[in-house]
């Protein structure tokens, strides 16, 4: 089991519990471990004791139930199709253990306007098209529709062919061209459905889902694919990060002090309170 002895006293039990949930000695439906218990096992306070519920249903674990106590979640947290560059990366699955993908269609077409504008093509010009369905024991996770132009289709012919791609789209072009993901951005906003997706997610067309739109550039700043991932009903993202005041503090060349003025929201580094005007992000 890993070691979480720098978490404060709660969250490190938590962390523990959370150990045993995704080992699958834990179960959807089966109870935590009570207060009770914790302070039993562990020796801690029942003050302390009593935090850990919450942390576990904050990172969507676990649930309340009355009458029974805090039980395992069955979970639909959603790997986007922008984090598996990653996981290809680090040379592990690209699927989610439990996960199942289903290759939808593959086809050439008309670029759309905003498949246009991500790729750097004309309106109309031809671009090939790959959707994919994940999938688990909860229902679907997300349909996901990437695009490239025709001209990398013809360089990576497996992208228009319904079989898995083992090192996903990234990792062919990069094979086959030398074109690594240099940059990428990541867009999360409320998409209508296209009738194609619906039927998949069981949901009306039109209806508004959470997107998540992923642009893709090399190091010269040519993009290399664009894709459209819309979460299955009920699912959630969730993007945690370290903050380090050191670390920001560097990276805008002012002290450790001002970093934390501003981030408090008492002053700028020119010593003035600032405020966000319009345009302004």
């Amino acid at each position: 089991m890993p070691a979480h002895g720098a978490l404060p006293p709660y969250r490190r039990i938590a962390q523990q519990i959370i150990d045993r949930i995704e080992s699958g000695d834990l179960q959807p439906g089966d109870t935590v471990p009570s207060v009770r218990d914790i302070v039993r096992e562990t020796g801690v306070s029942s003050g302390t004791a009593s935090k850990v519920p919450g942390v576990l249903r904050e990172l969507g674990y676990a649930d309340a139930t009355p009458g029974v106590g805090t039980v395992v979640r069955a979970r639909k947290a959603v790997t986007a199709g922008a984090d598996r560059l990653a996981l290809v990366r680090a040379a592990r699955p690209s699927v989610a253990e439990g996960e199942r993908v289903e290759i939808l269609d593959v086809q050439r077409e008309e670029a759309s306007q905003d498949v246009a504008d991500a790729l750097g093509v004309e309106l109309g010009d031809e671009v090939a098209r790959r959707r994919r369905m994940y999938s688990d024991a909860a229902g679907v996770v997300t349909v996901s529709a990437t695009w490239v132009t025709a001209a990398m289709a013809d360089v990576i012919p497996e992208f228009l062919e319904p079989a898995p791609l083992p090192k996903l789209t990234f990792g062919l072009i990069e094979e086959r061209t030398g074109r690594a993901v240099a940059r990428r951005r990541d867009t999360y906003e409320l998409r209508p459905v296209p009738a194609d997706t619906a039927e998949y997610l069981g949901v009306d067309e039109g209806t508004n889902a959470l997107a998540v739109v992923n642009h893709y550039w090399d190091a010269d700043g040519e993009p290399t694919e664009y894709a459209v991932d819309f979460l299955g009903p009920g699912r959630s993202l969730m993007v945690e990060h370290d903050v380090s005041f050191r670390k920001i503090a560097a990276q805008l060349g002012v002290s450790l002090g001002t970093v934390q003025d501003i981030l408090r929201g008492h002053s700028g580094p020119w010593g003035e309170r600032r405020t966000k005007s319009d345009g302004e992000s």
